[in-house]
């Protein structure tokens, strides 16, 4: 039997995908737990229109991402710190700091992009590389400065 999967089922396959299922798992499993429904001709018309809907949603969010992207883009970011008397920093700065910082000018980025190697400890300016879903980067210039007294 055919049938149009509405969510993933492991060992079966992913969601709005057209498959064919043997009658029994189908009735038995698929169709009581609302993990599928049958490939009817009207079923296959509303697959369709939901494909298209994804694609659409997609390339939305695809745009919104490389505006953010290049907006992004070699910026140069300030984060004043808190310094020692022998120029250390008393807390170092991780992803999460930068994150914040992005935050208060508007731009959301996750701490999960921001690809730090160590977390900063000293005064300067450094390249940060931002990953963004659909594989696009950006790189901001962070500088660190003493905080005023």
């Amino acid at each position: 039997m055919k049938v149009i999967l509405l969510q993933d089922v492991e060992n079966v396959g992913k969601k709005f995908e057209l498959k064919e299922v043997a009658d029994g798992h189908a009735r038995n499993f698929l169709f009581p737990q609302g993990l599928a429904k049958q490939a009817t001709k009207e079923a296959l018309e509303w697959l369709a229109l939901q494909k298209e809907l994804l694609a659409q949603k997609a390339e939305g969010e695809l745009k919104l991402v490389q505006e953010a992207a290049s907006k992004l883009d070699d910026m140069e970011i300030t984060l004043q710190m808190k310094v020692g008397e022998e120029g250390q920093l008393f807390e170092s700065v991780n992803a999460q700091k930068i994150a914040d910082r992005l935050k208060e000018l508007g731009f959301e980025v996750k701490k999960s992009q921001i690809k730090l190697e160590d977390p900063i400890k000293e005064l300067g300016e450094y390249p940060v590389q931002l990953v963004f879903d659909h594989n696009l980067e950006a790189e901001i210039k962070l500088i660190i400065t003493e905080e005023a007294a």
